[in-house]
């Protein structure tokens, strides 16, 4: 009986995926942009390895975030944005009008529903840019709302776009433009505010349009909330938002047009700091950090010439990538030293990178998704294209990518 026993489970690992993780959030279970599956996919087109694909009713750069058998995203539809739940067989289950669609955007880069829903499997928060964070159950009936102007009338060159950082039971945001500069904890089933803190910053020009968004660093000393935005990186205490360390020097010449597009790598021993056209990209260990992170406080690693100006980097063992409109960097995350700099496919690059099975994920704005092997070597895998425009990070869950274009809703893997 033991060995009929044995053999049905073998039988049964043999059947099974690989892996099955959750998507929950817009940079994956710990917010580094890492999934846990084994057996995405590298290779597909618009006729290869699509297993569905679902028409949307507009635009929208949200990624999705996936739990178990729904899928979570938003999407502008005529004068709305509206929050979709789409069942993992392709099919619609329930659509929801979140907000009024606005022109908030540079050209075709972005709109009103450019924010990422976070869910924990009963419930999914979002954001759409007209001001509303919304609370529904995963079945669709609308818990709570609550309108982000009621801290500042919105005052942004090309519209607001925060991605809420839910965190045992809390969500956490950054609200940064030139009418507010705070951070905010709510309580995630109520809406209910624990606490609200000032968070100024350098406040000239068009610093205060912050477009990053906050995530939560977990690590020895921690959790803190990593709010990023006018001119600085700080780190405060989830339990009252009280600032604990600030990144300096991220805009070295004081320029007047220095805002934040590009969000922090955070993982427990290293978090990695962009700035925006060009400026300096900032490495510091977190682990017991005070004060003012410069290259005078021994927090700090390194600093690199170059910053990503809108992908957030991301780290892959020893190595931290970057990615611009078509380059792709490897660095050296203990020394700060290039490794290697290659061109991927051209264009506008606006989702970040996501990494699985030790391979990265690099997606083009024309609907090109470079693979590319994690290592010291560059060695690309693939080059996928997708005819779409896709501005949304892909969602790794359940064997498959889940790329949200601008026309569509994709689900790529093996049928």
């Amino acid at each position: 009986m033991n060995r009929l026993l044995l053999v049905s489970l073998f039988a049964l690992a043999l059947g099974a995926p690989a892996s099955a993780d959750n998507w929950p959030q817009w940079r994956g279970p710990k917010n580094d942009g890492h999934s846990a599956e084994k057996g995405l996919p590298t290779e597909w087109s618009a006729d290869k390895n699509v297993v569905w694909k679902l028409a949307l009713p507009g635009r929208g750069s949200s990624t999705p975030a996936v739990w178990g058998d729904r899928i979570f995203l938003t999407s502008v539809a005529d004068a709305d944005v509206v929050l979709m739940c789409v069942g993992t067989d392709g099919k619609e289950q329930w659509k929801k009008v979140i907000g009024k669609a606005g022109k908030s955007g540079r050209g075709d880069e972005g709109n009103d529903a450019s924010a990422s829903c976070s869910t924990d499997g009963k419930h999914v928060w979002t954001f759409a840019g007209s001001g509303n964070l919304v609370c529904y159950t995963v079945d669709g009936e609308q818990v709570w709302q609550k309108n982000l102007q009621d801290y500042g009338k919105f005052g942004i060159q090309f519209g607001c776009h925060w991605t809420p950082a839910l965190y045992k039971g809390n969500l956490y945001l950054q609200i940064m433009h030139r009418g507010a500069q705070v951070v905010v904890a709510l309580e995630a089933n109520t809406g209910k505010e624990l606490w609200k803190q000032n968070r100024p910053g350098y406040g000239k020009g068009e610093s205060p349009d912050t477009y990053s968004s906050a995530f939560v660093w977990e690590g020895e000393g921690g959790p803190l909330l990593v709010a990023h935005g006018n001119d600085y990186c700080t780190g405060h205490k989830l339990t009252d938002g009280t600032e604990v360390w600030r990144v300096q020097a991220l805009n070295p010449t004081l320029n007047g047009a220095w805002r934040f597009v590009s969000s922090p790598l955070v993982t427990p021993d290293l978090i990695v700091v962009p700035s925006c056209k060009n400026g300096p990209l900032v490495a510091f260990n977190p682990v017991g950090a005070k004060g003012d992170i410069s290259p005078d406080n021994k927090a700090e690693k390194w600093r690199f010439k170059q910053t990503p100006d809108v992908v957030s980097p991301i780290r892959v063992g020893e190595i931290v990538y970057t990615s611009g409109d078509g380059p792709l960097t490897a660095i050296d995350a203990k020394t700060g030293e290039q490794i290697y700099r290659q061109t991927l496919s051209p264009g506008l690059h606006r989702a970040n990178m996501i990494a699985a099975n030790n391979k990265i994920y690099v997606t083009s704005a024309k609907g090109a998704v470079d693979v590319v092997e994690a290592g010291r070597e560059f060695k690309k895998v693939a080059t996928n294209t997708l005819p779409d425009t896709v501005y949304a990070t892909p969602a790794p869950a359940n064997g498959r990518l889940y790329i949200r274009g601008y026309n569509y809703l994709w689900a790529i893997g093996a049928k």
